[in-house]
This record gives structure tokens, C-alpha cells and sequence, in this order.
């Protein structure tokens, strides 16, 4: 079922849903091995970024003391999730900003400066004071580089998806679009991979010295590889096609946001598909690695294994599900994955609470009879296969909405507001919800509400997209109008 939007003011000349025909000359010179090494390059940056992003949030039980002091466990948690939020609150910015430069210079450049900005600021996290130095600047200097970081990575997903996607051929868009959706959880694998090794190796008294400082450190080696890989990739030929021919526009943000029919179909992205796709994804992973550690006093290395795990082998399932988009369409497997979050969430965390490690709630004594790590991890891996069928589809979908003239500009914005703020504040509103209720479940009811208002809105309104060639669109949902105002040929 699909609700349709009200008809661009000029006629169309084709059908909204025009056929899928042979690639044209911008992306016929593109082979196979080719396409593979731009995939590789382009996701390799987007895996640091994300790595870059995540660890701040992987690193919620040992670091939250050492830059806030409430007076409670549970009040130092929440301090640092409400710093980490930060950098969800900024990330519209940063798609604003970088989207509108991605559309007028080029995706390449700019996310190559995306991801020099979060690099360095994730490499300054590590060198930072703490409480015990300097007192209560020690988190306002946190934050501060948490505002940078959301910015940057408010401007790294929407030329990456861009960037793949104008290379791909159109009937495997969703199949190498997925390679990037897989990034997001491969960064949380790859920071919960680098915290062990660190952990581990240090010992937990060096660990808590210093030692947490090494995950942040590292980015400066990362970033500068990936930045090595960026710099030598070319522009996007689709790009460099409709800049040639004079086909961009003048002011990327007034066309996507002031034109009606354009804002609608960002609107539509946004209230039909992120926002719920957002709130899945953050419930699935972040905020049930916070709900493992903080409420249910998993041991730590424990709980970083039972979310490393379900992740590891839940993370192929983004390119299967991406590539199936192909062929069946992307609306039923992203609203399959928002439904599945909004029912099923609470019955996956009754069991996550139900082979809890204690039976009181401060963590110590005994472990309880009933404690079982592996089905912990083994309910963690359904709850991100949710995850799959949400995010596998969505960059194909996304870039599928929007003309090559704003497309940077039009996605960036609608899917960092429902991934960075509907999503990105679950684990804060969640955690803080639980704590004042005292109802270690009742957060859920947060993520849940919004993803099945989302699961509505997408189900009347959304469009199938995957049969959209995205080289002739110059209006938003697959039309083409007439009268697009171009920058004129120089």
C-alpha cells in the first residue's frame, strides 16, 4: 500500500517508477574488480569513522568516572551517554553542512575531510585530562570534541552511499550499498575488538590508569591509512557527469528543503523509514551493551564478547538482506526489521534480564543458576538480525528517493536526524527512564513507540524504489521535471 505524494507543479514525461535501463557511458568504463576496489576504499573510511564514533560508547563503564562525578554509578552513566548524545544532537548539522559542499564540490574531498575531523578528535579523546586533573572542564573538553565528531560524521554516510551507489550498476545497488550499511556495526565490532585486546593484554589496574587511552590513540594510525586510500579514489562519475553538463543546482539546500515536493520525500525518509530504522539499531546494539554492563552487571570483558559476538556473526546479514533488496524490493525488508524491533524488543531484553549473572542488583555474590552468556549473545544476535532487515536496504533506498543534483544534501539530513537523534538518544533516554522508574524494562517503551509509529507512516506512504534509475532523476521520487535550475556550464 502506498499513499501518493501530491505531483510536482510541471507534468511528468515519465512514470514515476521509470524502468531500469543499460548503464550510459559515465559508468560503463567501470569493471567489476574496479567497482570492488572503490566499494573497499570508500567503506574502509566510513569503518574508521564509525570506529572513531563508537568507541566513545563502548567505553561507557570504564571511562564515565573518570570525566563525571554524580555520586552514583548510575548518575556517572548517564553524564557520559548525555556526552556521547551530543554528538547525535549535531549530526543534522554536519549533514547540512557537508551535504550541501558534497553537492556543489564532490563527494570525494569532502568526506575525506569528514574523516580527517573525526580522526583528530577521536585521537584527542585519548589525550584529554580527566575529573581528577582538572575538575569539571575535563567533561565540558569532551563534549566539545564530541560536537566535532557529530558534525563530521553528519557529513561521512551521505557521500559514501552517494559515492557507491553512482558506480554500482542500478540492478546491484542494494547488494554493494550493503558493504557500507555493514560498516556501521563492523565500527562498533572493530572497538569492541581493540577495548579487549587493550583490556586483556594491560590487566584491569593499568586498564583503569591509562590504558583506556589507547583505543582513542589509535584512530591517528587508522584515519591516516584510510585518508592515504581516499585521496587516490576519483570523483563519482554521475557527479562529474551532471556537473559537465550543467546540471546541478545553484543552492543544493533551498531545492531539497524549500521546494515542496522535494521536502515531502525528505520527510517522507525520515518519518517512514530512519527514524524507526534508527531506534532498532541503537536498541539492538548500543543501548543492550549499556543494559548488559550497567543493569545487569554483566563482568566486563564478559559483556563485551556476548555483544562482540552476535554482532561478528549478524554483520554478513546487511549484504544478504541489501542484495535481496534487488530483487524483491527495499520498503518490506526495512519495515519487516522495524516491526520485528517494536514487538519483539521487550520480550528479547525479559530474556536478557532473565540469564542475568546476579540476582541482586549491585553485582556481587555468587552467579545466579539460571546465567547464560551464550543465550544473552544468542538473543543480541536476533535483536541486530532486526538491524539487517531494518539497514541493509536503506542507503539503496535513500539514494533511490533523490536527483544527483541534491541527493547528498536531501539524505544526509533526513537520515542523521532519525539515526542520530530518534536513535542515537535511545541508550540516554532508556538508561534515564529505567533509572527513574526503577523498572529495568521501561526505557524500552521509547524505542518502541517511535518505531511503531515509523512502522505506520512507511507502510501507507513509502514507495518501492529499487527499479529507479537514479542517472535520469532530476526531481525527488524518481520524477523528472523540466525545470530545474542548473548552475550554467563555465
Amino acid at each position: 500500500m502506498e499513499q501518493q505524494p501530491p505531483s510536482p507543479q510541471q507534468p511528468q514525461q515519465q512514470p514515476a517508477l521509470p524502468v531500469v535501463d543499460e548503464p550510459t557511458a559515465a559508468r560503463k568504463d567501470v569493471t567489476t574488480q574496479e567497482l570492488r576496489s572503490i566499494v573497499i576504499a570508500a567503506c574502509v573510511g566510513t569503518l574508521i569513522e564509525w570506529y572513531d564514533f563508537f568507541v566513545f560508547g563502548s567505553m561507557t563503564s570504564t571511562t564515565s568516572a573518570l570525566f563525571y562525578n554524580t555520586g552514583t554509578e548510575v548518575g556517572n552513566t548517564i553524564a557520559w551517554l548525555a556526552a556521547f548524545a551530543v554528538g547525535f544532537i549535531v549530526r543534522p548539522f554536519g549533514a547540512i553542512v557537508f551535504g550541501y559542499i558534497g553537492d556543489k564540490v564532490g563527494r570525494k574531498y569532502t568526506f575525506a575531510l569528514t574523516l580527517v575531523m573525526m580522526g583528530v578528535c577521536t585521537f584527542l579523546c585519548g589525550c584529554l585530562p580527566t575529573i581528577k586533573d582538572i575538575g569539571p572542564a575535563a567533561g565540558i573538553l569532551l563534549i566539545i570534541l564530541r560536537l566535532v565528531q557529530g558534525l563530521a560524521i553528519g557529513g561521512e554516510y551521505g557521500g559514501a552511499a552517494s559515492y557507491i551507489s553512482e558506480y554500482c550498476p542500478e540492478r546491484e545497488r542494494g547488494f554493494w550499498t550493503g558493504f557500507l550499511q555493514m560498516t556501521a556495526t563492523g565500527g562498533l565490532i572493530l572497538s569492541l575488538i581493540v577495548i579487549l585486546i587493550f583490556r586483556v593484554s594491560l590487566g584491569e589496574a593499568n586498564w583503569s590508569q591509562f590504558g583506556w587511552r589507547f583505543p582513542f590513540l589509535l584512530s591517528v594510525l587508522l584515519v591516516g591509512v584510510s585518508l592515504y586510500i581516499r585521496l587516490k579514489m576519483r570523483e563519482s562519475p554521475l557527479f562529474t557527469k551532471a556537473k559537465g553538463e550543467g546540471k546541478m543546482n545553484k543552492n543544493p539546500l533551498v531545492e531539497s528543503f524549500l521546494r515542496p515536493y522535494n521536502l515531502y520525500y525528505v520527510c517522507l525518509a525520515l518519518f517512514g523509514a530512519t527514524m524507526g530504522q534508527g531506534c532498532v539499531w541503537y536498541t539492538a546494539q548500543f543501548y543492550a551493551l549499556t543494559f548488559i554492563q550497567t543493569t545487569l552487571k554483566t563482568p566486563l570483558i564478559t559483556s563485551y564478547l556476548i555483544v562482540l559476538v552476535a554482532c561478528f556473526f549478524a554483520a554478513p546479514l546487511f549484504v544478504v538482506v541489501g542484495s535481496l533488496s534487488d530483487k524483491y524490493g527495499r520498503k518490506r525488508f526495512m519495515l519487516a526489521g522495524i516491526f520485528l524491533g517494536a514487538t519483539l524488543f521487550y520480550p528479547m531484553y525479559m530474556g536478557l534480564y532473565h540469564f542475568r549473572p546476579y540476582e541482586n542488583n549491585d553485582g556481587k555474590g555468587g552467579f545466579r543458576e539460571g546465567y547464560n552468556p551464550a543465550m544473552m549473545s544468542f538473543l543480541t544476535f536476533l535483536m541486530v538480525s532486526f538491524v539487517a532487515l531494518a539497514y541493509g536496504p536503506i542507503a539503496a533506498f535513500m539514494v533511490e528517493l533523490f536527483p544527483t543534483s541534491i541527493r547528498y544534501t536531501s539524505m544526509s539530513l533526513p537520515y542523521h536526524i532519525g539515526n542520530g537523534i530518534f536513535g542515537g538518544l535511545v541508550p540516554v533516554i532508556a538508561t534515564s527512564v529505567a533509572a527513574a522508574t526503577g523498572n529495568k524494562l521501561s526505557g524500552l517503551f521509547y524505542p518502541i513507540g517511535v518505531a511503531s509509529a515509523c512502522f505506520v507512516i512507511g507502510l501507507v506512504f513509502l514507495p518501492e524504489t529499487n527499479t529507479r534509475n537514479i542517472e535520469n532523476m532530476t526531481d525527488a521520487g524518481g520524477h523528472v521535471e523540466n525545470n530545474v535550475e542548473v548552475v550554467e556550464k563555465a
